[in-house]
């Protein structure tokens, strides 16, 4: 088998996308301006969506599940009086409304969109429906049914209002879409609504505001990207950390339970470093710990 070309270089690396471009394509670019062996990306962007994506490298693409499951915040605007066929600014208007709500109306709606919520992805998404993404039976004219999915919505707040606009913020778990949010919000309200603009701020402990720009990822800036590279285990901030004995980090890089220093209740996922060099993720099993991942670095 053909080995693939490429350095071992692993960190993440926090870009602030613009619109226009696809989360795989930034992937993309990132690999090979730093001509790694590895990359890969912690919740896809919508293309015409801006703001952070992470991109791990090499062995932090064993921590992206960590990223996955945390918090986000994106920030939005919604324009009411009409619902697209991809529920944003990019699809093709199917309903009109006369009706605009009022700020009463908006700020007394938002409650029932908190919390544990059930959320219909939009028809052009990436969900799959017997094994084909939804977005590309959309483009061939299918019309699909999408079962509804739990979402975790921490936080919703109305930020400004402007004529027929109203900017949001949200802050929600894994799998949450925007688009669909502002879709209901819309049906809601009796006027029906789509999102104009759509921007995630920050993602799990990464922010847009510290990312790069994508017109810096080059082979031409390559000190520059890996002076921002953040180690793997920026990713691990909501696990506890442990620290292995000598003989522990021998015993656990090869696979084994190892020894180590510092508590956490029995069972419990953590992570593991000796001397600031992270080994591996795995359960806490009363003085030693079960590696799941182990980082090859």
């Amino acid at each position: 088998m053909a080995r693939k070309k490429g350095r071992d270089i692993s960190g993440w690396l926090v870009i602030d996308k613009p619109a226009g471009v696809g989360s795989t394509d930034v992937v993309g670019k990132v690999r090979w301006a730093l001509d790694a062996k590895k990359a890969g990306h912690a919740g896809t962007l919508d293309p015409d969506a801006t703001g952070v994506l992470a991109i791990a490298l090499g062995e932090a693409t064993k921590t992206v599940p960590y990223l996955t499951e945390a918090l986000k915040c994106y920030d939005f605007t919604v324009v009411w009086g009409a619902e697209t066929s991809s529920d944003d600014a990019s699809g093709a208007v199917i309903k009109t409304s006369e009706a605009r709500p009022s700020e009463e109306a908006i700020r007394a709606a938002l409650p029932a969109f908190i919390g544990d919520i059930m959320q219909v992805p939009p028809r052009v998404s990436a969900v799959k429906v017997d094994g084909e993404r939804a977005y590309d039976l959309a483009r061939e004219g299918e019309e699909v049914e999408l079962a509804a999915r739990p979402l975790w919505v921490e936080s919703l707040e109305l930020t400004a209002l402007r004529e027929g606009q109203a900017d949001l913020r949200m802050v929600c778990g894994k799998g949450g879409y925007v688009r669909a949010i502002a879709r209901d919000l819309g049906r809601a309200l009796g006027c029906l609504g789509h999102v104009l603009v759509l921007r995630r701020i920050w993602s799990g402990p990464f922010e847009a505001a510290a990312g790069i720009a994508f017109d810096k990822i080059d082979r031409a800036n390559q000190a520059e990207l890996e002076a921002a590279l953040l180690p793997l285990q920026s990713a691990l901030t909501e696990l506890p950390e442990l620290h292995a004995t000598e003989m522990g980090e021998i015993r656990i890089l090869n696979g084994n339970p190892g020894q180590v220093t510092g508590h956490a209740e029995f069972g419990t996922e953590v992570w593991v470093s000796r001397q600031g060099r992270p080994l591996c993720i795995g359960n806490y099993m009363g003085g030693e710990v079960q590696p799941s991942r182990v980082f090859n670095l």
